[in-house]
């Protein structure tokens, strides 16, 4: 797989019919697609790295959006648990764009989080929603998980 724009991770693999990743969040080997290869090792950049506990982090999260049944990448919850970040992946040859944002935006239509983080493993974006002032604003990095509870 491609070297991604994270700290050095190495993954459990596992290859039966098909080749496949062990997601320790959901406790379970996963099929290995691009994507999936940018889910751990950001889900592992999050936790080792920004100090998330594994714990309040929860893979495909299934939500519904207008009679539609969409599913969050990952959602990360605080103490209570609520949401506070929802976190899509794209593939690494996947430009982060507009609509990745417009795909996100709209799942937090039903969750109203308080964080969106975009990442394909070479790019990663985050924004902070203040509902107060109706508006967000980018973050020069990924907040580290205490301060996102400020």
């Amino acid at each position: 797989m491609l070297a991604l724009n994270l700290p050095e991770y190495n993954p459990k693999i596992k290859k039966t019919d098909k080749i496949c990743i062990w997601d320790p969040i959901r406790k379970k080997y996963v099929a290995l697609t691009p994507e999936e290869w940018v889910r751990q090792h950001f889900v592992n950049y999050l936790i080792t790295e920004k100090g998330y506990p594994a714990s309040l982090i929860s893979n495909e999260i299934q939500i519904s959006l207008n009679n539609r049944i969409k599913r969050c990448d990952s959602v990360i919850y605080d103490n209570t648990p609520s949401p506070l970040v929802i976190v899509e992946y794209k593939a690494p040859d996947i430009p982060i764009t507009q609509q990745v944002f417009d795909q996100i935006a709209r799942y937090n239509i039903v969750l109203k989080v308080r964080y969106l983080i975009v990442s394909n493993g070479l790019e990663h974006y985050c924004c902070r929603i203040d509902y107060d002032s109706l508006s967000y604003e980018y973050l020069p990095d990924i907040p580290e998980y205490p301060a996102l509870k400020k």
